[in-house]
């Protein structure tokens, strides 16, 4: 059995690796972020504010800038998507497409709005054109690739935590 843990690890590895070489211009899909979406759509506010903060945590310490951005706007963002756990139909592509465009809009954003806050000054208009809509757009295509394959496995068990 796989835990969500593992999975997470295995996206880190992934994203630090292979990832790299699916650039388009310059934007890659963020497998960890994608990750934290399914998982708080499917578990709600609480686990995805948790997971969240783990990945953006395990994505920093990786990352090696800005310890903490990540933890904080992955945090916020599987909140923000945790809210829709009761809400919205789960089976759909498309609806897990339009969450995942929108949790990397707002995940990005507060990312922006946290380096500006320590004074790294980044353009609005390249920030949104350059980096956060174009994320948006590649995390969800991706989304709606791996989504049914992962959905099939979580209702399997293999996203839920051991007890010890």
């Amino acid at each position: 059995m796989v835990f969500l843990p593992g999975f997470l690890l295995l996206a880190l590895l992934l994203q630090v690796t292979v990832v790299d070489l699916i650039r388009i211009r310059g934007v890659v899909p963020d497998l960890v972020f994608i990750l934290v979406v399914f998982y708080a759509f499917w578990k709600g506010q609480r686990e995805g504010t948790f997971w969240g903060f783990v990945a953006g945590l395990l994505e920093d310490l990786v990352s090696g800038h800005y310890w903490g951005l990540n933890a904080i706007s992955m945090a916020a963002a599987g909140y923000l998507v945790g809210w829709f756990e009761t809400r919205l139909y789960k089976e759909s592509r498309l609806v897990m497409m339009v969450l995942t465009f929108l949790a990397t809009v707002a995940g990005q954003l507060i990312y922006y709005l946290l380096l500006i806050y320590l004074q790294v000054v980044i353009s609005p208009g390249v920030a949104l054109t350059g980096v956060i809509l174009p994320a948006a757009a590649y995390n969800a295509l991706l989304s709606a690739l791996i989504y049914r394959r992962f959905y099939r496995m979580y209702l399997r068990g293999w996203f839920r935590m051991s007890r010890l």
